[in-house]
C-alpha cells in the first residue's frame, strides 16, 4: 500500500487471498498476546489500529467480483502527477492516456470470467487511435451487450458520454444493442429530447463487435453497415496521397500574426502565409495568419520548442481541415501556404479537386465518424484512412462542382474586410453606376422577380448585395447537394444517406442587414483613416510610404486622429466624417434619406439618424471592430473613460511617435476648452431664464459637462506623461505588443489611456 493515497483503487496488490488469510491467521495471534513490555504492547496497539485495515481492504482489492459497476475520474495523461504517470504505464500500458480509461481495465481485473462491468464514461476510448490496444483487448476478451452513446449534453456543457454493460467473455457473433442518442458532432441536446429517442427506439442498432475489426484502427462504430465496411477494404487516402501535419511553433504570440497587423511591405519577405485553423467552413477562406518564414524560418529553426514538421511541403498546393472543431470535418483549398498543427493538410496529388469534393461531401463525413467518432479532432491518421474510390464516370463533373465553389466561396470571404484579397464594401461596388435605370430594372427583375420600392439608394444597395448573397448560398447548397448524390452513387450508401444538405451547412453568408450595415460603416472608417480608399481597389494603405495620390474622392484625416464626441461640437468630428462620406458615395440629394436607413439599421438609440449614429460609435463601434479583428484592432480607440470625456480613433499603421502628443494638443485640449465654453453656457442659462424646465436641464447638462471635464483633465495627465515619451511601435511586434508598449511610459509606468481588449 506505498503510495496507496496517490494510486486509489488502481493500485495492483502483489498479495493472493491465501497470503492475506495468513495474515489474518498472524495478527489474530498477536491480538490475543498479552505482553509483558511497554515496547511490545505499543506495536500492538499500532497493529490493530494500522494494519486491521489494510488487511480488510486487501481483502476487498483482491476479491473477483460478480458484477462491478463505477462512474470513473476522469484525468487526461497531462493532470497525473509523474508517480501516477509512470504507474500508469507500467501496469495498464493499453489505457494510460486517462484515468477512465485506466479504470475500465481495472473494472476488468475486479470482475470474474463472464461477470459484468458497467460503467458511465467518456468516449474517447472507442475512436482515438491511442487507444487502438485498449479496443482490441476489449474486442478480443469481452462482450458488450448495451450501449447507451449518449453524445453532449447530458450533464450540461460534457464533451460527450457513453454507458455500457460489458461481459467478461468473449461471445463470438453475440450482437450486440447500441443506442445512438445524438444525431451529430458538437450538438448539444437536452436530457429530455435523448429519453425521447431512447424510449422511441430512435438510433438503436443491432451490431456484431466483430465486424469493428474490418474497419482501421478498429473503432467501436455499431451503426456501420456491411457496405461501409466494405468501403473501408478500398485504398486509402494516405496510399495515394500525402497527408500531413504542420509545425507547432511552441510560441505563437512570437512566430504568427493575423495579417493585418504587420506591414503589407514585408509580406513574402519576413512574413509567409500560415494556416491555423477557424471557424467551419467549407471551400475556401479562414485566409487569415502569417508566419514568420524569414530565411526559410530561421528564427522559428532556432527556437528548441518549436517543432517543424514536414517541412518540404510547405507552399504547395493543397486542401487543409481543423483538426479541433465540434462541427463537422471540412476541407479548404489553398496555395503558397506553410501549414500548422491546427490545420493538417492533403497534398501531393493530381486528384485534390476529387479528394476536396468527397472530403465535404455526406458520405466523406459519415466515414470519419466511424473511423473518429464523436469525438473533437480530426487525426492526420485518420484522415488518411479515408477509402477514396474513384470514378471516371463523375471525375470531370465532380471537379467543376468543386472549381465552382471554392470561386464561390472565395467571392463570400472576399466580401468581408477580413480578406486580405478585399476590394471594396459590397455596397460601394453596387453603387457604382447605381442610376442606370436599365442596370438597376434588370438587377430587380433577376434577384426579385420585379422592381420593389426603396426609400433610398444606400436601401437598393442592400437589396441588390441581398439577391446577390442569395443566389451565392442556393448556387452552392445546389452544388453540394449534387456532389453528395454522386458520392452516395460511388460508395452505394444510397439506402443510408440522403443528399440534402442544411442550410447551416451551407458556410456561405446570406445577407444582414444590421451585420452589413455595421460592415459598411467600418469600411467608411477605413476611408476616413487611409486604410481604404473609394479611388483604389484593395488596401490604400498598411505601412511604407504613403501615396496621397490614391485620394481624390473622399480624402482621409490627415493627423491620423478622428474624434468620437456626444454632442456635435466639431464639424469633422467621426459622424460629420461619415457623413461627408456618405454624401460623396450617393450624392446629397439622398443624404438625408441614407443616414436614416442607416440609423435604422444600426438599431441604436438616439432621437435623431444623426444621433443614433453618434451612439453607435460612442458604445459599440470599438466593440464591434474587437469582435471582427479577433481582440488584435487596427483602429485604436483613445479612450477616457464612462463620462465619454474624450474619444478619439486612430489607425495603427499611420502610428508615429508624435501620435499621442498630437491627438493631445490637437483634440484633447481643444475638447477641454469646449466643454468649458459650454459649461459657462448653461450656466449662463441657469443665472438668467425663468423657466424651470430650461433651469432644470442646463443643470443637468452642467453636472454632466463638470464630470466629463473632469475626466478629460485627468486622462491629460496620463496623456501628457506618455507624450513625453513618445512612444513608437514596429508593425511586426503586432497588436498584443505594441497596445501595451504606447501606454507604457520611459519610467516604466503603465498607463490606461486606449480602451480595453
Amino acid at each position: 500500500f506505498i503510495n496507496a493515497k496517490e494510486f486509489g483503487s488502481i493500485l495492483n496488490l502483489k498479495i493472493t487471498a491465501n497470503e492475506i488469510a495468513q495474515l489474518e491467521i498472524k495478527y489474530a495471534e498477536i491480538n490475543k498476546t498479552i505482553y509483558d513490555n511497554i515496547f511490545d504492547t505499543i506495536r500492538q496497539v499500532g497493529l490493530r489500529t494500522t494494519f486491521l485495515p489494510l488487511i480488510k481492504q486487501g481483502k476487498i482489492m483482491v476479491r473477483t467480483y460478480d458484477t462491478v459497476c463505477t462512474n470513473p475520474p476522469y484525468m487526461g495523461a497531462g493532470g497525473m502527477s509523474v508517480l501516477l504517470t509512470d504507474y500508469v504505464k507500467k501496469e495498464y500500458a493499453s489505457s494510460k492516456s486517462d484515468l477512465s480509461t485506466v479504470f475500465m481495465e481495472k473494472c476488468l481485473k475486479y470482475c470474474i470470467n463472464a461477470g459484468y462491468v458497467s460503467m458511465i464514461n467518456i468516449p474517447v476510448w472507442m475512436f482515438i487511435k491511442s487507444y487502438t490496444n485498449l479496443r482490441e483487448k476489449l474486442l478480443n476478451e469481452t462482450s458488450f451487450i448495451n450501449m447507451l452513446h449518449c453524445g453532449r449534453g447530458i450533464f450540461g456543457s460534457d464533451f460527450g458520454t457513453t454507458t455500457f454493460t460489458i461481459r467478461n467473455n468473449y461471445l463470438k457473433n453475440y450482437i450486440g444493442v447500441y443506442h445512438r442518442l445524438y444525431e451529430e458532432q458538437g450538438a448539444v441536446d437536452d436530457i429530455e429530447t435523448k429519453r425521447m429517442w431512447f424510449f422511441e427506439g430512435k438510433g438503436r442498432y443491432l451490431s456484431k463487435q466483430d465486424l469493428f475489426a474490418s474497419i482501421p484502427n478498429q473503432p467501436f462504430a455499431y451503426w456501420a453497415s456491411d457496405q461501409v465496411v466494405n468501403d473501408f477494404q478500398c485504398t486509402k487516402l494516405s496510399e495515394i496521397a500525402a497527408v500531413k501535419k504542420g509545425m507547432s511553433t511552441a510560441n505563437d504570440d512570437r512566430f504568427i500574426r493575423l495579417w493585418y497587423e504587420v506591414s503589407q511591405e514585408k509580406v513574402g519577405q519576413k512574413w509567409f502565409c500560415v494556416t491555423k485553423g477557424g471557424e467551419f467552413r467549407k471551400w475556401y477562406g479562414n485566409r487569415l495568419h502569417y508566419v514568420n518564414w524569414e530565411n526559410n524560418g530561421a528564427e522559428l529553426r532556432a527556437f528548441s520548442k518549436s517543432v517543424l514538421r514536414n517541412t518540404q511541403y510547405y507552399f504547395n498546393e493543397s486542401i487543409c481541415w481543423n483538426y479541433i472543431t465540434i462541427s463537422k470535418i471540412s476541407f479548404k483549398y489553398y496555395s503558397d501556404f506553410a501549414f500548422t498543427a491546427a490545420a493538417p493538410c492533403v497534398q501531393q496529388t493530381s486528384d485534390l479537386m476529387y479528394i476536396l469534393g468527397f472530403g465535404n461531401s455526406c458520405v466523406a463525413n459519415e466515414l470519419i465518424m466511424i473511423i473518429g467518432g464523436a469525438t473533437v479532432t480530426f487525426e492526420v491518421g485518420e484522415v488518411g484512412n479515408l477509402p477514396i474510390i474513384y470514378s471516371d464516370k463523375y471525375k470531370d463533373r465532380i471537379d467543376g462542382l468543386v472549381e465552382s465553389n471554392i470561386e464561390l466561396s472565395k467571392r463570400d470571404w472576399d466580401s468581408t474586410e477580413v480578406s486580405w484579397d478585399y476590394e471594396e464594401h459590397p455596397f460601394i461596388r453596387w453603387s457604382k453606376g447605381l442610376w442606370d435605370a436599365t442596370s438597376i430594372a434588370a438587377s430587380m427583375d433577376y434577384f426579385y422577380g420585379g422592381h420593389s420600392e426603396v426609400s433610398c439608394p444606400l436601401e437598393l444597395c442592400f437589396m441588390l448585395w441581398k439577391g446577390e448573397c442569395n443566389e451565392r448560398f442556393k448556387q452552392i447548397k445546389s452544388n453540394e447537394e449534387e456532389l453528395n448524390r454522386i458520392f452516395i452513387d460511388i460508395y452505394g450508401l444510397q439506402d443510408e444517406l440522403t443528399p440534402e444538405v442544411e442550410d447551416k451547412d451551407v458556410t456561405v453568408r446570406k445577407a444582414d442587414l444590421q451585420r452589413d450595415m455595421r460592415s459598411f460603416v467600418s469600411y467608411a472608417v477605413g476611408c476616413m483613416l487611409g486604410r481604404y480608399s473609394l479611388d483604389t481597389e484593395g488596401l490604400a494603405y498598411a505601412g511604407g510610404d504613403w501615396d496621397s495620390e490614391k485620394y481624390k474622392s473622399f480624402i482621409p484625416d490627415e493627423d491620423n486622429c478622428i474624434p468620437i464626441t456626444d454632442t456635435a461640437y466639431f464639424e469633422d468630428d467621426i459622424v460629420g466624417r461619415f457623413c461627408e462620406f456618405v454624401k460623396v458615395v450617393f450624392g446629397e440629394d439622398t443624404l438625408e434619406a441614407n443616414l436614416e436607413y442607416v440609423a435604422k439599421a444600426l438599431g441604436n438609440k438616439g432621437n435623431s439618424s444623426r444621433d443614433i449614429i453618434r451612439n453607435y460609435f460612442l458604445n459599440d463601434f470599438f466593440k464591434d471592430h474587437c469582435k471582427i479583428y479577433q481582440k488584435r484592432p487596427i483602429y485604436w480607440l483613445f479612450d477616457s473613460g464612462k463620462q465619454n470625456g474624450f474619444k478619439a480613433l486612430v489607425y495603427m499603421h499611420r502610428w508615429n511617435a508624435d501620435t499621442i502628443g498630437n491627438m493631445r494638443v490637437e483634440y484633447l485640449h481643444r475638447i477641454q476648452r469646449t466643454y468649458e465654453k459650454e459649461i459657462e453656457r448653461e450656466q449662463d442659462t441657469i443665472d438668467n431664464t425663468t423657466n424651470n424646465r430650461d433651469r432644470a436641464t442646463a443643470t443637468k447638462r452642467k453636472e454632466k459637462l463638470l464630470k466629463q471635464l473632469k475626466e478629460a483633465k485627468d486622462y491629460d495627465a496620463k496623456v501628457a506623461h506618455l507624450a513625453l515619451s513618445r512612444p513608437d511601435i514596429d508593425l511586426d511586434d503586432g497588436v498584443k505588443v505594441n497596445y501595451e508598449k504606447v501606454q507604457t511610459a520611459q519610467d516604466g509606468k503603465k498607463l490606461q489611456i486606449l480602451a480595453k481588449i
